[in-house]
């Protein structure tokens, strides 16, 4: 009962992040009204990110064995097909399966891609069945397949589902006559809630065969943080075949109850790199020095070039000191400086402050990766900006140590 309760809650929040619809059997459990009030993502902050390091998968595949003369063996290889992944996939058999986000489609095959609250991946895997005769390898058959793997969470709960599918796409022979089976595990801070990836035949073709898996983080006590990395571990039986294993674990999850201001704990993927955005029609001073200062060259605007945020109090006002300490008084200004001062990009990693023009500062402009732009701003919407950021630090689980974007809106 408490893994379908899991499974209702993730489904609704991977819904709302995915943009598609709840699956009908998860829209029927019961489910607490307010446990599916979960931030989301209200601020454009949906575009995926690739994971550094992983365009091509890399993927350790069991060496195939050698058998005796007349023996018969298996062996799996990670492949990338070379036709196009569509999200046409018919025989689901396994309810409950919540819905492959478009961009994990759109993505196939070049690496896992993330969101803040998911992430996923899609590769290919060649199953091969083969005898020894006459002291020579001879294929009795092979069967491709596409694999989807995928995981998701919730900024409000303890909780995080991770699926995993295949299905063979083309194939002939012995190979045709397996069955596939596969349990899933947890390494960290966590506690495994269920697993469910029942012996099926991987015949027919086109067929998908599906595992669910959902776990717990055991950081929920105040102040702890904690990840975890979840694995598939995928077997395929064929009579008098050797079985044949792999798996296939998925970009780590963390978990806190250490991000102030949010009394529930929460997960989310800590490499992804959420966005703040700064509105140009309410904060046109504001957003007009950040857009200023990134076209100089100054980083957060990108994934390959996030800030870094910092709690160090120290750090923070060490960078707003060496910034603003000099600002004139001007009525109705403030001092703003970018990168922001809750970023390990301020000046307390070095470099040199920069302005632009009407900032109301006597320094160079200046361009380049290093640094700070500072400039006189409209007080209200300074004041307005220290807000902004406490919110979507709060919001998206930004901890000490997470990297973020800060982009100019409409």
């Amino acid at each position: 009962m408490r893994a379908r309760s899991i499974l209702a809650l993730l489904a609704c929040a991977a819904a709302l992040l995915s943009g598609v619809a709840t699956p009908a059997s998860a829209a029927r459990t019961p489910t607490p009204p307010e446990r599916l009030a979960s931030p989301q993502p209200t601020d454009g902050s949906d575009e995926p990110a690739r994971k550094k390091g992983t365009k091509e998968t890399q993927r350790s595949t069991p060496d195939c064995p050698t058998p005796d003369e007349g023996e018969t063996a298996a062996c799996l290889q990670v492949t990338t097909p070379k036709s196009p992944f569509t999200q046409e996939r018919p025989g689901a058999q396994v309810q409950d399966i919540v819905a492959i986000p478009d961009w994990c489609i759109e993505n196939a095959y070049t690496g896992v891609w993330a969101l803040r609250t998911q992430a996923c991946e899609i590769t290919g895997l060649l199953y091969t069945t083969y005898v020894i005769r006459n002291g020579v390898r001879t294929v009795t058959g092979e069967a491709s397949f596409n694999v989807i793997n995928y995981s998701y969470s919730s900024t409000s709960l303890p909780d995080w589902g991770h699926q995993i599918e295949l299905s063979a796409y083309q194939g002939w022979g012995d190979a045709l006559r397996a069955s596939l089976s596969g349990v899933a595990s947890g390494s960290g801070s966590c506690t495994t809630a269920s697993s469910s990836f029942p012996a099926r035949p991987i015949s027919p073709l086109n067929t998908w065969l599906q595992g669910e898996s959902y776990f717990s983080t055991t950081a929920t006590a105040a102040g702890a943080i904690g990840s975890c990395t979840t694995t598939w571990s995928l077997t395929f039986t064929n009579g008098t075949y050797t079985p044949a294993g792999i798996s296939y674990d998925m970009s780590e999850i963390r978990c806190d109850n250490a991000t102030a201001g949010n009394a529930a704990v929460g997960c989310v993927v800590p490499w992804y790199a959420s966005e703040l955005v700064y509105s140009q029609s309410s904060y046109p001073s504001l957003a007009s020095h950040v857009s200023r200062a990134q076209a100089s060259g100054l980083p957060g605007a990108t994934f390959d070039a996030p800030l870094t945020r910092t709690t160090n109090e120290t750090i923070i006002n060490t960078n707003r000191s060496l910034a603003c300490g000099d600002a004139p008084s001007i009525s109705g200004l403030s001092c703003d400086e970018y990168p922001i001062a809750r970023s390990y990009e301020g000046l307390s990693s070095g470099g040199s402050r920069r302005t632009f023009d009407n900032c109301n500062f006597n320094l160079p402009q200046q361009t380049g990766p290093t640094g700070v732009s500072v400039c006189m701003i409209t007080a209200t919407e300074n004041n307005a900006q220290g807000g902004l950021n406490t919110q979507f630090f709060r919001r998206e689980r930004v901890l000490d140590g997470d990297p973020f974007r800060v982009t100019v809106g409409a």
